[in-house]
């Protein structure tokens, strides 16, 4: 009886966390440049006196989906999206280089170009600070950055930087818990010069909203089964200990 008490509360605590996995799809249907993850999980034989008779499921770390989100039209000089595989660089919270597709960015007081999270863009030379005041930004499709000052002639643009694009092997990929993507190794990706960018787009995110929904339906089900298998596990218990009573 044990045994099967273990089985199914293991089952239902993996599927409170493929929920959870799917749940944060579901939240972030809307953000730019989002990867979902899919959960996973395999079965292992439940060891302990005799032979491994019985299996519970064990979650293991949630797989990502890398398929490209929709392209969605925005005119705007700073919104760009990377034309299929390829990374943009930002710097994280402790300064070290991490990878996005989310191309949202804005200019801060002091010229330093920023992802819509507030991250750092890097580029050729680190991060990526452009001249202020100025009157114009263009951004080719290599991510040559270049400028007019303020004030200058209309076709005047001084060339300003370069976005460091990178595109490894997504095999070679984690997400952390801040949401961006950095090599297993701990080490810098190197640039790309084949990836390109097109301005005036935005990448959506690759989450399809009725697809999580039903999963996780279907999780909700699985875990209903559980516990039914929890109260059936009591009602065989209980009536084991009445025909005990009884001799």
């Amino acid at each position: 009886m044990d045994k099967l008490l273990y089985i199914a509360t293991s089952g239902a605590k993996q599927d409170l966390l493929g929920a959870s996995v799917r749940a944060n799809n579901l939240a972030n249907a809307q953000t730019t440049g989002f990867r979902a993850q899919l959960e996973q999980a395999r079965a292992m034989p439940a060891f302990g006196e005799g032979l491994p008779t019985r299996v519970f499921s064990m979650t293991e770390n949630a797989v990502n989906n890398f398929e490209g989100g929709p392209q969605i039209q925005t005119g705007r000089e700073l919104d760009l999206a990377i034309q299929g595989d390829g990374w943009f660089t930002v710097q994280d919270a402790q300064g070290n280089e991490a990878y996005s597709r989310n191309g949202s960015f804005e200019l801060g007081p002091n010229g330093e170009l920023k992802d819509s999270h507030g991250n750092t863009v890097v580029g050729d030379f680190g991060p990526v600070f452009l001249p202020i005041p100025l009157s114009n930004i263009n951004i080719a499709n290599d991510g040559t950055l270049s400028v007019r000052p303020q004030g200058a002639p209309e076709t005047v643009l001084e060339e300003v930087g370069r976005l460091k694009l990178v595109n490894p092997n997504v095999r070679d990929m984690e997400r952390g818990t801040d949401g961006l993507f950095r090599l297993k190794s701990g080490e810098q990706a190197q640039e790309d010069l084949v990836v390109n960018v097109r301005t005036g787009v935005l990448e959506g995110s690759n989450v399809n909203p009725v697809e999580e929904m039903v999963n996780m339906i279907n999780l909700q089900r699985h875990y209903e089964m559980q516990v039914k298998m929890m109260k059936q596990a009591q009602e065989i218990d209980t009536r084991g200990n009445a025909l005990l009573r009884i001799i």
